[in-house]
């Protein structure tokens, strides 16, 4: 039994572990004050976006997604940016990728955002094989940063 819930200030404590492994796993080390002050913009105000928290029949947290909410130009619609999503590897192919990208849906659906559109590492082949499980089409877009 897998249970899915928006995050919230109680959860914190538990969502703190599972946002540092996924920092790892990107080889980035943000500090834990600014992921933090990160959680709590978004409890605060859920109209930017939520954080999806995965607990397994025990209550052990297993994976979290972060989802924004913004507009698509060129869909000319709402949509929902599945920002992060990351599931402990003891939990890995056990259905929680697919069920928090499944209540992601259900958040866009209930939003009225016509898509939920993501990234990934190319060479996250384990993400990758998730996704096109699941009937999700490759973008064809480049990502480019810019520091402020």
């Amino acid at each position: 039994m897998l249970t899915i819930t928006i995050a919230g200030e109680a959860d914190l404590a538990d969502l703190a572990p599972m946002l540092r492994s996924y920092c790892d796993f990107y080889e980035v080390d943000p500090p834990g004050d600014k992921l933090d002050a990160m959680c709590r913009a978004l409890i605060a105000d859920p109209s930017e976006g939520v954080q999806l928290i995965a607990r397994d029949a025990s209550g052990e947290t297993v994976g979290f997604a972060t989802i924004f909410w913004t507009w698509q130009t060129l869909y000319a619609a709402r949509v929902g940016v599945l920002n992060d999503l990351y599931v402990a590897p003891r939990s890995r192919g056990a259905g929680t990728g697919r069920a928090l990208i499944a209540r992601g849906m259900q958040m866009c659906h209930e939003r009225g955002a016509e898509k939920l559109v993501w990234e990934t590492s190319p060479d996250n082949a384990t993400a990758q094989r998730l996704y096109d499980g699941i009937g999700a089409e490759k973008s064809v877009w480049l990502t480019y940063e810019l520091g402020t």
